[in-house]
Order: C-alpha cells, then sequence, then structure tokens
C-alpha cells in the first residue's frame, strides 16, 4: 500500500506520495506464496497508511488478512502500523482466532489530547484510542502494543502535553516511538500558533522516552515465567536470538544450525533490555 487520503496538518506525504492506492489482493496473495517458497517463516505487511488497504479497489484490510492466513508455508505475520480509526474490530477479533497473526500492535496516537488531535486533523478522537486498547488486552492480554506520539506540535501547551502525559501513563501500552515536531514546508501546521520552543520539545520528549522505559520494563517483567514462541534470527558465540509473538526480544544458549527455526522458550530474567530464557523441547 503506497500514498495517503488523509489529511493530517504537519503530514507532507499526500504531497509527496499521492493518493492510497494498493495492489490487489491476488497480487499481494501470490507475492507470499513467493516469499513462503523461500523458507522465510515472517512476514510484515506495510505501508503508508496500512489499514487503508483496497479501498480504492472497494476491498478491505480485513479481506487481505483473511486470504493471507491460507498461504503455507508462512507461520507469523505481523501489521507493522495501523491508524487506530482503521484497526477495526473484525481486525482484533480475527487476529485473536489466527494461527498466523501475531499479538503485536503498532498504533499512532500522535497526542493525548483531544484538543492537539483536532488541530493535528487526526481522524479519532482519546476515547476511540483507549477503547481499542481495552479490547486489544482484554482479548489477548500479552499483547504488545507500540504506540506513536509526537511532541511539540504548535499550540501544545503544558496542559495539553500534561494530557498526553497522563492518557499515556494510564494506557496499557508497550512501548513509545517518540517524535520530537520538526515544521515542514506545504502543511498546514505552519501557521498555527504559537510555536513550541525547542528547548520544551527536547524536554518533553526525554519525559515521554522515560516513561517508554518503564512501559516496556514493565511489559517484559509481566511475561517472566511464561512460555512463548521465539522465531531464532540470530546466532553468535553459541546464544541464539530472536523474538517471541508479543514482540519481546530472547536470547538462550543454542546452536547456528536453529536460526530461522520456531522454539518454545520459558522466559526468566530480563537482562540489559534483553529477555534471557531457556529451552523446553
Amino acid at each position: 500500500q503506497d500514498g495517503c487520503d488523509f489529511s493530517c496538518s504537519f503530514c507532507t506525504i499526500p504531497l509527496a506520495r499521492g493518493k492510497s492506492r494498493s495492489a490487489d489482493i491476488s497480487e499481494t496473495v501470490t507475492r507470499a506464496n513467493k516469499i513462503a517458497q523461500s523458507n522465510i517463516r515472517e512476514i510484515v505487511l506495510t505501508g503508508v497508511n496500512v489499514g487503508d488497504f483496497g479501498n480504492e479497489q472497494k476491498k478491505t484490510f480485513y479481506d487481505l488478512i483473511q486470504k493471507l492466513e491460507k498461504v503455507e508455508g508462512i507461520e507469523r505475520y505481523r501489521i507493522s502500523s495501523i491508524e487506530p480509526n482503521l484497526l477495526t474490530d473484525e481486525i482484533i477479533d480475527f487476529t485473536v482466532g489466527s494461527k498466523k497473526f501475531l499479538p503485536h500492535f503498532h498504533i499512532p496516537l500522535q497526542s493525548g489530547s483531544d484538543t492537539i488531535l483536532k488541530s493535528m486533523r487526526r481522524r479519532y478522537k482519546t476515547a476511540l484510542y483507549s477503547n481499542k486498547i481495552l479490547k486489544i488486552k482484554s482479548l489477548m492480554p500479552d499483547a504488545c502494543i507500540g504506540v506513536d506520539v509526537i511532541v511539540g506540535f504548535p499550540g501544545e501547551n503544558e496542559d495539553y502535553f500534561q494530557e498526553t502525559y497522563d492518557f499515556l501513563n494510564n494506557l496499557e501500552v508497550s512501548y513509545l516511538h517518540v517524535f520530537s515536531y520538526s515544521q515542514r514546508d506545504n502543511t498546514d501546521a505552519v501557521n498555527i500558533e504559537p510555536k513550541v520552543p525547542q528547548n520544551i520539545i527536547a524536554e518533553r520528549s526525554q519525559i515521554l522516552h522515560r516513561l517508554s522505559i518503564h512501559k516496556k520494563r514493565f511489559f517484559y517483567e509481566n511475561n517472566i515465567g511464561k512460555i512463548k514462541q521465539v522465531l531464532i534470527e540470530n546466532w553468535e558465540d553459541g546464544i541464539i536470538s530472536g523474538h517471541s509473538e508479543n514482540y519481546i526480544p530472547i536470547a538462550l544458549k543454542g546452536n547456528e544450525d536453529e536460526v530461522n527455526q520456531i522454539i518454545p522458550v520459558k522466559l526468566i530474567r530480563l537482562e540489559d533490555g534483553e529477555m534471557a530464557g531457556e529451552r523446553l523441547d
């Protein structure tokens, strides 16, 4: 999927990439089948606005993932990033029952203030966003949920930033991708006042980075003692490493021939931001 029909006030993607357009479902499934023949086990579905897939063809992203589920040879799919208003209950419910789509979502938020979201021209409010998180976690308690957030958008005063901090702090998400607002020519945000000074933007960025570290550690620690399926991606000096289905990086003793295998691992402790595990097979 490429292009975007949204018109966020800070973004140049519609100007640079054009209107939303997608490969058709049959073409995408054919590509997945070819990838499966290459002994690749996991595919990440990505695009500029992946949740808008197929819109011009009167198809949906939900239609696509139903077809991809049936591709033989691919064992895992991740959805790279999907707008909260396009992450439908159908998609969430499908993921719950899927044998291949993983409990890992990355859902852009951008601000926890409804006032700033409106100024950004985002297509949702915080209530919709929090309801999506609550639904995912109620159905998939171990799901990993990442969040994009922008600090320093024009007009973001201390109260609006505090709304964002409080909203994220109270939300059961796993990590944050924090972006400092950067003015882009040919966007409407250029004309929004007042601008936030760079030193304030830097301070707010650090505050949210610290919150992200706390959130990620809490998420990882809550998985200690659990058994996860780990796709082994690397081997070095007798240590194999990879990611669990819910996107936790895990390392344990192993052999080079285990790379590209999926093995059951018990998560035992957290070391330097990575989980140490022990094999069960």
